[in-house]
């Protein structure tokens, strides 16, 4: 476990080159004979104003299809990563994510809502739809945990119970609303897919995830004294109900521009997290940074490995992400099942 300042911050140098060569490396997978350095030499290009010596298809493939969703995926992991550290710390419970707690189920049905039926005639956007959807299945996860007791293994089974639910509503609206183009396309984004992002979309998700992360790093002495449980976190001064309202709508921000863009990817913000742990410690100060981190680099080979597992076809990054957290959520549990 790493402690001092000096390997931390060696560790996070070490973790921007990596997600920088990962960003490259993954630019190039495809039939377009790319290579890392063709990758660099046009973002050099760009930089300083010279011809980059790549033809414009060459360019085109960089800038319009690969490069942004590599970026997003890097956006989308931090993020993820980011709302599974502040949920753990919150709830004191180490099996909880925005997935599981159906908050990512809450944010698609919101944007199913409005891509199907229309609500909102055009004045309601997308990621506005998710996000009062993410709002409305925490709320209702909150309010059914602790209306049966309010332990944090209730917190766990009310997200199951929300996930089912709202999963079962976007289902609903899709099957009697949607006609086949829609439902196969809607059916692929909820199963998490990046093949569709934009530059837009990049800048929107950047803006929030970047903006949540500041607010996070801001508040790591109260997320530390929130391991301790809440009574001991208003012992030491903190305003819990305040930062608890400011923490919460930040985790529903960022879950619901994540999944309006990219669908709904689980198990990263439960996985990572607990990875950060064993590496740095429980200290939020670099817990924070450093899920972030791996959460970005995790996402980028995972989503250059679903575009090419079973190529031609695209295998849903929400799909292979699960392949790898539900053997995770399953030691996680046999874990706490050992340390009672």
């Amino acid at each position: 476990m790493l402690r001092s300042p000096g390997a931390l911050a060696g560790l996070w140098i070490v973790g921007l080159l990596v997600l920088v060569v990962s960003s490259a490396l993954v630019t190039t997978i495809g039939p377009s004979g790319l290579t890392s350095g063709d990758v660099l030499q046009s973002a050099l290009a760009r930089v300083s104003g010279v011809d980059s010596g790549l033809s414009r298809i060459q360019e085109g493939i960089i800038w319009n299809l690969r490069l942004p969703r590599t970026v997003m995926a890097a956006l989308a992991g931090a993020g993820l990563a980011l709302c599974g550290v502040i949920l753990q710390s919150l709830l004191r419970n180490p099996l909880a994510d925005p997935y599981i707690l159906g908050i990512s189920s809450g944010a698609s049905t919101g944007a199913v809502l409005i891509v199907v039926l229309g609500i909102g005639a055009g004045a309601v956007g997308l990621t506005t739809g998710a996000f009062v959807g993410s709002l409305v299945a925490f709320g209702f996860v909150l309010l059914l945990a602790f209306a049966s007791g309010g332990t944090t293994d209730r917190v766990v089974l009310a997200g199951v119970a929300a996930t089912q639910l709202f999963s079962a509503m976007t289902s609903f609206v899709v099957y009697i609303a949607a006609d086949a183009e829609q439902t196969r396309g809607v059916l692929f984004w909820l199963l998490g897919s990046l093949a569709s992002v934009r530059w837009s979309d990049v800048v929107v998700c950047a803006v929030v995830v970047l903006a949540g992360l500041v607010v996070c790093l801001l508040h790591t002495s109260e997320l530390d004294a929130f391991t301790f449980g809440q009574d001991a976190a208003a012992s030491l001064g903190v305003n819990v109900a305040r930062i608890r309202l400011v923490l919460m709508v930040v985790t529903a921000l960022v879950t619901a521009v994540i999944v309006s863009t990219c669908g709904a990817i689980g198990f990263v913000g439960l996985v990572l997290p607990h990875a950060a742990r064993a590496l740095v410690g429980n200290r939020h100060r670099v817990l924070v940074p450093t899920a972030a981190l791996m959460g970005a680099v995790f996402l980028v080979w995972i989503d250059a490995a679903s575009r090419t597992v079973i190529a031609p076809q695209e295998l849903p990054v929400g799909v292979a992400t699960a392949l790898i957290g539900v053997p995770a959520f399953v030691v996680l549990l046999l874990r706490r099942g050992r340390t009672r």
